[in-house]
């Protein structure tokens, strides 16, 4: 086979970190590195000439060109770049040095030149991704590297509820993937109607043409575009909605997608048979991904996706596991709808189902405390289980940008296991997200880790660093309260420069709500300490800096952070803005509490020593409901939706209680089933009593319950909304919102 040569400019810039020397920027962390002796590091040359198989031109343009400023140059360049996948007589003398592995390649860096040889076209594709991460700073390392991925897909599901990702976006985090070598994007929003609603009908011509895009993008960047559909919630099984579904994948074929999947999570009924199910998939199976050309494995998520949810007894599972093609993937989320893998949990699924699973990783996906934001680094999985998944994806946040800090690390964790180091890789997604202002970025992310109270149980590590501090500070230590002062300075200097920082627009979007969160704390914090340092004095203060005046002022900034929760600076659908909920504000509320406390002993006053602000508390015996946020903007007040299928059980009750008496104007709220008033009852607490508020649908096929005439005028201290059908509801919980006069 005819060779050619060509070179190309060697200061390739795109996409790259910026870090220390220099197979310390390659991410993901390459399995086996060794370092020629000598002068390791040494300047990168100006240009190259590269030796490739005829066959292989074009791979290589496309591989090494897309890099900012890369040009054509001529073939007179000393330095020699090598390029090939096995097979090639390029790299026929380094075929043995190429992992057996698919994806894997074989690195090697000399003073005369370079080799990237691989077990595969995406092989080679790393390779250079690897080559130019290398190469970032200008320099380059004498090395060899042999690496392949620990997992065979890799990547990330855009699967949460809420607002989908821009068109951007998308294409913006394939980019991600394919600098960090993760080989898969599912697409699935659950807001996308013709993912899930209208998923019989063809998109519109302006998304159909995203989507193509999309697919075309992601194949030329080595990363596998997955449609997903999501039939489950009123499919029928015959014969016309199977060929419907069949007829929306060809279309999606023809859009260019070759790589499917379907889902059945979260719903309830008929859609959820196992037996229909693999019918159906195998039939899909069969007759469309194994007739077509270069089309990926199927994958399903099934209804039970999750340990608690599995009902072992009827056997949901193991009928997936006997009856479905071997070849068909099933997507598994762990012990729980958001859980840590771990090895005993994947035994365990994997016997089910008969073969490995594919793991579907809910986090850092936010759709379910959408008043947090999380920046905190991926970690709890255990680091030994490669060989137990077929997969491993993560559903991220809507937020997509600051998505990449768990991103980075997710990447390096499935593509080398053993060699996981989680803080680090924090560390760098930092820097990769924001280069011009990582040290504010981080110092901000120390206080956005953890999702707070919720239903799935799910916590994260978060202020660590402040414990011993804040324990000290609550004992009475004046450095130590001064210590956590210096701490909210911090953290409102870093707010102020990343809210000046426009390097990166659309993350500074996303930030915002809780960057803006994030002065009030720290400005609360430093009020909080001066009222604690005024508390122990003895004498009165004097002017402003009196412990009247700093009470004061904290009182303000707690109605500030309750106000702005419920401000139009809220993303769509987000409830309110938490920050630094399981460490800072619990500590700050805490001393300021003590210090109201020991004011009022000292002076004999009545100051109110209560912190947190919020007119409105709900509680309930139903599990899935009990941590559900209230907010209020203006005279409307709302509850946040819950995602999955809520249980209710009989007798089980949602109750809301307002500080002072509410007088009511309207209510209405939306269990997703028709017919559902029936089987509910709504009471308000009048003067002591529970008084009864009839319920009803203004149609047969509306799922929305309004309330009788009797509510508007009536004042109550308490409202609560029982199941007192005497049998356990399956409903969802759109939205349950009440109007005040």
């Amino acid at each position: 086979m005819k060779k050619t040569l060509f070179s190309v400019a060697a200061l390739l810039l795109g996409g790259c970190l910026s870090m220390q020397a220099q197979v310390s920027l390659v991410n993901p962390v390459p399995h086996q590195v060794e370092r020629q002796a000598g002068a390791a590091v040494v300047k990168a040359p100006k240009a190259w000439a590269i030796t490739a198989d005829a066959g292989r031109h074009q791979d290589v343009v496309r591989l090494l060109q897309q890099a900012e400023g890369a040009k054509a140059g001529g073939a007179k360049a000393t330095f020699k770049l090598t390029i090939g996948v096995k097979g090639d007589k390029a790299v026929k003398k380094y075929a043995k040095k190429i992992p057996a592995k698919a994806e894997g390649y074989y690195l090697e860096v000399t003073p005369k030149g370079a080799v990237l040889a691989a077990a595969d076209e995406v092989g080679l594709f790393w390779a250079a991704q690897t080559w130019m991460a290398m190469l970032s700073e200008g320099k380059m390392e004498y090395c060899t590297i042999t690496d392949y991925p620990d997992v065979p897909y890799r990547g990330v599901v855009e699967g949460f509820y809420g607002t989908p990702w821009s068109h951007q976006a998308r294409l913006s985090q394939i980019a991600f993937y394919a600098r960090h070598k993760m080989n898969v994007y599912i697409y699935g929003p659950k807001d996308d109607p013709w993912h899930r609603d209208k998923w019989r009908e063809p998109y519109p011509e302006a998304e159909a043409k995203r989507i193509s895009e999309l697919a075309t993008y992601a194949r030329s960047q080595g990363v596998n575009f997955y449609w997903a559909i999501h039939p489950g919630v009123d499919i029928k099984w015959t014969e016309q909605d199977r060929d419907y579904l069949v007829a929306k994948l060809e279309k999606m074929y023809d859009l260019g997608v070759r790589s499917f999947a379907v889902f059945f999570d979260d719903i309830w009924g008929e859609g959820t048979r196992a037996d229909k199910q693999a019918e159906l998939l195998n039939y899909v199976d069969n007759n469309f991904i194994q007739k077509k050309h270069g089309v990926a494995p199927l994958i399903m998520c099934p209804t039970e996706y999750n340990r608690a949810w599995a009902n072992d007894e009827k056997g949901y599972l193991r009928t997936l596991g006997t009856q479905m093609n071997q070849g068909i993937e099933i997507m598994w989320t762990g012990n729980s709808v958001v859980h840590c893998i771990d090895r005993e949990s994947q035994e365990w699924i994997n016997q089910r189902i008969n073969r490995k699973s594919y793991i579907w990783w809910n986090f850092p996906v936010s759709d379910f405390v959408r008043d947090h934001i999380l920046l905190g680094p991926a970690y709890g999985n255990d680091l030994d289980i490669a060989e137990t998944m077929s997969g491993f994806v993560s559903n991220p946040m809507e937020h997509a940008e600051a998505s990449k800090i768990s991103l980075y690390g997710i990447a390096d964790y499935t593509w080398n296991m053993p060699a996981y180091d989680y803080q680090a890789d924090w560390e760098k997604g930092l820097r990769e997200v924001l280069p011009s202002n990582y040290e504010a970025l981080r110092t901000f992310a120390l206080y956005n880790k953890d999702l707070g109270p919720n239903g799935h149980g799910f916590r994260r590590e978060e202020g660590d660093e402040l414990k011993a501090i804040a324990q000290q500070a609550l004992a009475g230590q004046s450095s130590a309260r001064q210590a956590l002062a210096l701490k909210c300075e911090e953290l409102g200097i870093a707010v102020d420069l990343l809210l000046n920082d426009d390097s990166n627009p659309e993350l500074l979007r996303e930030l915002r709500p809780w960057l803006l969160q994030g002065k009030n704390v720290a400005a609360y914090g430093q009020a909080v300490v001066s009222l604690a340092e005024a508390a122990t004095k003895t004498q009165k203060g004097t002017g402003l800096r009196s412990f009247e005046n700093y009470y004061q002022q904290a009182r303000s900034l707690q109605k500030q952070m309750y106000d702005l929760e419920n401000s139009s600076v809220r993303h769509a659908l987000q409830p309110g803005i938490k920050v630094a909920t399981k460490v800072l504000m619990p500590t700050l509320n805490e001393l300021f509490a003590k210090a109201v406390n020991q004011y009022n002993a000292n002076n004999g006053t009545g100051l109110n020593p209560v912190a947190e602000y919020n007119p409105f508390r709900l509680t309930s015996n139903v599990q899935q409901l009990a941590l559900l946020p209230v907010t209020a903007k203006g005279n409307d007040v709302n509850v946040t939706p819950a995602l999955e299928v809520i249980n209710w059980q009989a007798g089980g009750e949602m109750v809301i209680e307002g500080d002072r008496p509410i007088t009511f104007a309207g209510m209405d709220f939306n269990l997703g089933v028709p017919g559902a008033a029936k089987h509910f009852t709504l009471e308000c607490l009048v003067n002591g009593n529970w008084v009864k508020v009839p319920l009803l649908h203004y149609s047969d096929n509306d799922p929305v319950i309004h309330t009788g005439n009797e509510l508007g005028g009536m004042t109550a201290t308490k409202l609560r909304l029982t199941n007192t059908s005497g049998a356990e509801q399956k409903v969802y919980f759109r939205h349950f919102k009440f109007v005040k006069q």
